[in-house]
């Protein structure tokens, strides 16, 4: 019987982790004006055989909180108890944006849009720097943990590289109510991870500076589903639920200011002009009905109360 191939060393930021081990490290930053080093935590597990390295990532925007929380949870629960390969799990990225409760650095900037990054660049592209540096050449495979943001609620969706058949799997694995292929945005960490070779998986569940149960649990389940499709731990993976594969998608868009009222709940079937919400001024003079502009499906809604013109109320695909 041939003997199994010893895993490798995992290095980062000068620090090892050898095959058989588990530990928590750090990638050192920046310091705030108190002198304060801010540094992101990195926990590595290393099993004792060799397989493919997984990352696990959230907190990229610092106010998408329901990701830190999921991972948390199965930091918690020894989830990534794995008998092949290395996970490493990054809770939270954009430490800065998440002490202030931000989806951005303190200078404005999306670190989402700074990768790969500069070494000397903006706060933003010193993050994404480090992070291109030392994470993404020891990695396999991520799943990105995401919310929606500025009050958009995110119907739990996975998101994928259309040529990328590895990142589609990934997909097909973590089984999210809904999946699509997305486009590559510039300065994204999916962007430059995949020029690298890297596949990645988006889960977008919930909204931002909220924690919502179910988004968690369907993240904990995806990520545990992932792990035991890709060999790294022992299970049977539960019957696949439906999923809806989305082809077409729309942003429709706030026609004009005022009070909105959505009247369909999110993940939910429409019909081609069936109506979706209303805004209506202040004065209870005018109304404005917001109508679906094709059967489908809606899997964002916006839970801002007072919208202005062109702002996005609901994110529908069919």
């Amino acid at each position: 019987m041939p003997l199994e191939e010893e895993n490798r060393t995992i290095t980062i930021n000068g620090n090892t982790v050898p095959p058989g081990k588990n530990r928590l490290l750090r990638i050192e930053i920046a310091r705030l004006p108190t002198g304060t080093l801010i540094d992101i935590p990195v926990h590595v597990f290393n099993a004792k055989r060799a397989g493919p390295t997984l990352l696990v990532q959230a907190g990229l925007h610092g106010d998408e909180i329901n990701g830190v929380e999921t991972l948390r949870r199965m930091l918690e629960n020894k989830d990534f108890n794995i008998i092949k390969g290395t996970v490493i799990v990054v809770p939270i990225l954009n430490i800065f944006g998440f002490i202030h409760f931000s989806r951005d650095v303190p200078d404005g900037k999306d670190v989402n849009r700074s990768f790969p990054g500069r070494k000397t660049g903006s706060l933003a592209s010193r993050i994404a720097y480090h992070y291109t540096q030392q994470i993404l050449p020891q990695i396999d495979f991520g799943i990105d943990l995401h919310t929606g943001g500025s009050q958009r609620h995110n119907f739990p969706q996975v998101r994928f590289t259309e040529d990328d058949t590895q990142s589609k799997k990934l997909a097909e694995l973590f089984n999210a109510p809904f999946s699509f292929a997305a486009s590559l945005i510039k300065g994204s960490f999916r962007k430059a991870a995949n020029k690298m070779g890297k596949s990645i998986l988006v889960y977008e569940a919930g909204e931002s500076m909220r924690f919502d149960e179910t988004a968690i649990q369907l993240g904990i389940e995806g990520v545990k589903k992932v792990l035991i499709g890709l060999q790294m731990q022992e299970g049977t993976l539960p019957k696949p639920s439906k999923v809806i594969y989305l082809s077409t998608r729309k942003w429709i868009r706030a026609p004009r200011a005022g009070m909105f009222v959505p009247e369909v709940s999110n993940g939910s079937a429409i019909s081609k002009g069936q109506q979706l919400g209303t805004i209506a001024d202040t004065y209870a003079r005018k109304n404005k009905r917001i109508k679906a502009p094709f059967d489908g499906y809606v899997f964002c809604v916006n839970h801002q109360a007072v919208v202005n013109q062109g702002d996005a109320l609901f994110h529908v695909g069919r």
